[in-house]
């Protein structure tokens, strides 16, 4: 290997290491914690309130894989299960959807109505390529039976509550399309 080659080689783990530890360059005053944010993906030991240095809190955070129970419970106020029927989308509702929804969602819950209209629109859902949002599940198991019944679609927990707000829905299991809102 060339000298030159083999310095910039060696120049470059240098640096690397010499940005390990952060540096505030600015800080408006607002900033907020991580450590909330992070809690699914850490282990069971605790983040500080305050971090140290780099070397300091390298040994007490250990980002581990988010477990599900981790993620429980999936809450989503200010949605029901329930029938959308006789319902009108607000103004505006259905040019966004038409302008920005490239592909079809819906939500549902661990409920048996959401488990039922999941089960009988399953095939559908496949075929359109839909993605899902559980955004009602208490237990692990509930996750599971959702799980079964869903095979071959994905499905992410979470919070449905500000999607539904800005759709002017209040109810689920719904499926969002270009087209609008259906169950």
């Amino acid at each position: 290997m060339p000298k030159f080659l083999l310095v910039v080689f060696v120049g470059a783990f240098a640096s690397v290491s010499a940005i390990a530890e952060l540096t505030i360059i600015y800080d408006t005053g607002h900033t907020k914690p991580i450590a909330p944010l992070l809690k699914p993906f850490v282990s069971d030991q605790v983040l500080p309130d305050h971090p140290g240095t780099a070397a300091d809190s390298a040994d007490q955070n250990v980002l581990t894989g988010a477990t599900l129970g981790n993620l429980l419970p999936v809450r989503s106020p200010g949605l029901l299960v329930g029938d959308l029927a006789g319902r009108q989308l607000e103004p505006g509702v259905q040019e966004r959807l038409a302008q920005g929804n490239p592909r079809p969602f819906f939500l549902i819950g661990s409920d048996r109505v959401s488990l039922e209209w999941l089960a009988t629109h399953r095939d559908t859902l496949i075929s359109l390529g839909a993605v899902g949002m559980l955004v009602q599940a208490d237990t692990e198991q509930d996750v599971r039976h959702v799980a079964e019944i869903s095979q071959g679609l994905s499905i992410t927990l979470g919070s449905g509550s500000d999607l539904a707000s800005a759709l002017g829905i209040d109810r689920y299991p719904v499926l969002i399309t270009r087209d609008g809102i259906t169950q």
